[in-house]
């Protein structure tokens, strides 16, 4: 069903369910954050922990869980009404530019889809032409009315940018987190943090601080990427899959090395030795959140350094072409973004290497490519026998 500017329609009329998702894309050369705020009776932010965006993927309730996908649509939220608190009276879905541009550069095919069950129930589409030099969107949002769940289709521009947003809907926003100087705990009373660090060029980094006792808890290290892309040559046409790995190399201050990767089967493990854990293989590109790599923060002292790195098991080496971006996130820490974005035939990249710097956690961007491990091995030292192998 194709939704027009400013239609309301209670949800009861699109699907029979209280859980479905909200999926928005945006088509352009634009750097575009999607977010959902979720307000009370006022239509304020009154509880920030209900902003869902790239720092804060999912509510307390789990009501609202943030979905980052590099397929048909560009960012996915999942949604549960029965599990928001009579608090949160509305939904409003919104997109910010990230940087230089403004949304009347939005091309033909940007939209904000209603899905159950992956199947399509309303579509609200969307272009450059709707707009002048904003640089936010409120797209459209789910508000409570009479007992009743309602969606509505906005489509309005917005002066200025997320930060704009979030203090339009009565949020604050946290100071800005510098590259070269390690984050300070959140002020109380707790204030939205914008921050997300991006290193731009090989040789980038930044020093993460331990906040408390547990070290940095839970951290996570993310690969997503474009799974098809266009055949080239003269006659290849349609598209090809493309079938990134994440792994990574480790040593321990007390000389230990090895390496976690899905190729050999060598998952790891959290809570023992090497207290890494690959959660599982993206083989078809069906998981969208594509694949994660997990480091339990609380043994962080007894690494020395991990080498993140990714290759491409299946479809011929086209690193421009893959759109990947690697996230590494530590608890209560802004998420460190390092995209592939330099062009290379070799089937296997370096992608940043993190160290144990008395007690900090580096992150340095890499972004180097090898013919495969043995010679990426060679390059940064490790010393591993390799041996050809499969999964």
């Amino acid at each position: 069903m194709e939704i027009s500017r400013g239609q309301r329609l209670p949800i009861a009329s699109l699907l029979n369910s209280q859980t479905f998702e909200l999926a928005v894309t945006t088509v352009g050369a634009l750097v575009v954050d999607i977010s959902c705020f979720g307000l009370d009776a006022t239509q304020k932010l009154s509880d920030e922990r209900y902003m869902t965006f790239f720092n804060q993927p999912k509510t307390p309730c789990g009501g609202v869980k943030m979905i980052p996908s590099t397929g048909k649509d560009g960012t996915t939220f999942a949604i549960n009404l029965g599990l928001l608190p009579s608090t949160i009276d509305r939904l409003v879905i919104t997109a910010a530019i990230d940087g230089t541009g403004t949304m009347n550069q939005l091309r033909e095919g940007s939209y904000l889809r209603l899905l159950a069950q992956g199947e399509e129930k309303a579509r609200f589409a969307f272009a450059g032409r709707d707009f002048a030099e904003e640089k936010a969107l409120m797209l459209g949002e789910l508000y409570r009315k009479q007992g009743e769940w309602r969606f509505c289709a906005i489509g309005q521009g917005f002066n200025g940018g997320l930060d704009a947003l979030v203090t339009h809907f009565g949020g604050a926003v946290a100071a800005p987190v510098p590259v070269t100087a390690p984050p300070m705990p959140p002020a109380t009373p707790v204030k939205v943090s914008l921050k997300k660090v991006v290193l731009e060029k090989s040789g980038d980094k930044i020093s993460l601080t331990k906040l408390d006792a547990k070290g940095f808890g839970h951290i996570k290290v993310n690969l997503n990427w474009q799974r098809k892309v266009a055949k080239t040559g003269f006659w290849n046409t349609g598209q090809q899959n493309i079938d990134l790995d994440l792994g990574c190399m480790f040593e321990t201050t007390h000389g230990a090395k090895g390496v976690v990767q899905a190729l050999g089967n060598h998952f790891g493990s959290l809570q023992q030795p090497p207290f890494i854990y690959l959660a599982g293989d993206d083989r078809t590109g069906a998981v969208s959140e594509g694949e994660n790599l997990c480091i339990n923060g609380e043994y962080f002292d007894v690494f020395k350094r991990i080498l993140i790195f990714a290759f491409i098991y299946e479809g011929v080496p086209n690193w421009a072409a893959t759109d990947g971006v690697v996230t590494i996130q530590a608890e209560n820490q802004p998420p460190v973004e390092v995209r592939l974005d330099t062009s290379d035939s070799k089937g296997m990249c370096a992608i940043a290497m993190i160290e144990n710097k008395n007690g900090q956690l580096a992150i340095t961007k890499l972004v180097e490519y090898f013919h495969g491990h043995p010679d990426m091995d060679k390059w940064f030292g490790f010393g591993f026998n390799w041996r050809e192998g499969s999964k």
